[in-house]
């Protein structure tokens, strides 16, 4: 039997790293991982020639530009990945008829609400980033609303890339004492659990169930940054340096960032049957890969 063709775009990510790691469990997909050296999602015309090639039946869009402080100054190319390149991805699956699997993000929301936000309640993104994701999800709306999910998380880590995880451990190693926002809470989410939240779609899909639309996936449970931190020390053995909550006013940064971003995961764990570990216990799944922790 001929494999189906999973299309992985920003296979070089966190995310997409992650997926890698599933491959091998799904030998009925035949999976190809592209980054821009092998895909520039901004050309059109480079976009259309993978699909006419590949013919795949799944795109996993893990692709994104999300250096949220340098969007402020870095308009253009932020709009251009982030939306610009979603509608190439767009256009071309609608031609061959691709399911497309869409990662997004909290930051389409102003954080101003005091429960976890569905995905029904209102967007109201208040930075560059936000603003240009949700021009991305609106894209594929526009285009292929029926061929295409929307899976928005937020604070994503893994063992791979840059992310808040590694940064807490090589800091707390290198200093006696660091300064963490206590007043911005969400839900950390593990890279490792999302790409298995994605291939559980896949497989949905495959047994004749999709259900094309906007989801939340995230992990269970709730914290802020400074809490984040203090467990991700405590796991790592790292007591030397000491860890001091401030205020998002004494910590600016060039982007506004939602206060509170927690995300309602019911509707994927209806729609699909997702599992959603608690966050603790991801985190620690994920730190027993590190080789130094």
């Amino acid at each position: 039997m001929t494999q189906k063709v999973v299309l992985v775009t920003g296979a070089n990510g966190q995310l997409g790293n992650e997926i890698r790691l599933l491959a091998n469990q799904y030998p009925q997909f035949a999976f190809t991982f592209t980054d821009i050296q092998e895909l520039d999602l901004q050309d059109p015309e480079a976009v259309k020639t993978c699909f006419s090639s590949l013919k795949p039946a799944y795109l996993l869009n893990c692709a994104a530009y999300t250096a949220v402080d340098k969007a402020e100054n870095e308009v253009d190319l932020c709009y251009s990945v982030n939306s610009a390149a979603v509608r190439n991805l767009a256009l071309a699956a609608k031609q061959h008829n691709t399911i497309v699997l869409h990662v997004s993000t909290d930051y389409v929301f102003d954080g101003k609400q005091a429960r976890p936000y569905s995905e029904g309640d209102p967007v109201c993104p208040v930075s560059i980033y936000g603003k240009s994701k949700l021009q991305g999800e609106q894209v594929l709306s526009e285009i292929c609303p029926s061929l295409s999910v929307v899976v928005r998380t937020a604070w994503l880590y893994s063992a791979f890339g840059n992310n808040f995880v590694k940064t807490m451990i090589r800091l707390g190693r290198e200093k006696s004492e660091l300064k963490v926002v206590s007043d911005q809470w969400g839900s950390p989410t593990y890279a490792a659990d999302l790409a298995q939240a994605l291939m559980k779609i896949i497989q949905s899909a495959e047994a004749g169930h999709f259900y094309p639309g906007i989801y939340h996936y995230s992990n269970e449970g709730s914290c802020s940054w400074y809490e984040f931190a203090q467990k991700i020390h405590q796991l790592a053995g790292i007591t030397s340096c000491k860890i001091l909550p401030v205020s998002t006013a004494e910590y600016p940064t060039a982007a506004q960032r939602p206060s509170y971003s927690l995300l309602d995961k019911s509707k994927i764990r209806r729609d699909y049957g997702v599992s959603v570990p608690l966050w603790t216990d991801s985190l620690e799944a994920c730190l027993s890969k590190f080789d130094n922790c």
